[in-house]
């Protein structure tokens, strides 16, 4: 399980993802593969954006810096990514720059 606190302990796939996450601000990552407990990110998944009217529609200040303490929705995402080890997130929906719910394909027991 990820027991990383700050974004410059984790991987450097992680921290694309978290970075594509603030890009993105409101909207959903789809097909994202994850391999070994690690998000894949070449090839690029599908991003699907919302545009929200009479709003901050861009990315999240936080994307402009090399450094910051993990909110719980970030560290839930990655127990959740480790969990699956190998398989495909469907669907990873974000709000605010940060993971808010998610969807994955995994065998039937």
């Amino acid at each position: 399980m990820t027991q990383a606190s700050s974004k410059s302990n984790l991987t450097p796939a992680k921290q694309s993802l978290i970075g594509l996450m603030q890009r993105i601000n409101f909207g959903c990552i789809q097909g994202l593969v994850v391999r070994d407990g690690e998000p894949v990110l070449e090839p690029r998944p599908r991003v699907v954006r919302e545009v929200k009217f009479c709003s901050e529609n861009g990315p999240r200040p936080e994307a402009a810096k090399q450094d910051f303490t993990l909110k719980k929705e970030v560290r839930d995402l990655f127990a959740q990514i480790e969990a699956l080890g190998s398989g495909t997130i469907l669907s990873l929906e974000v709000k605010h720059g940060l993971p808010f719910k998610m969807s994955f394909e995994e065998d039937a027991a």
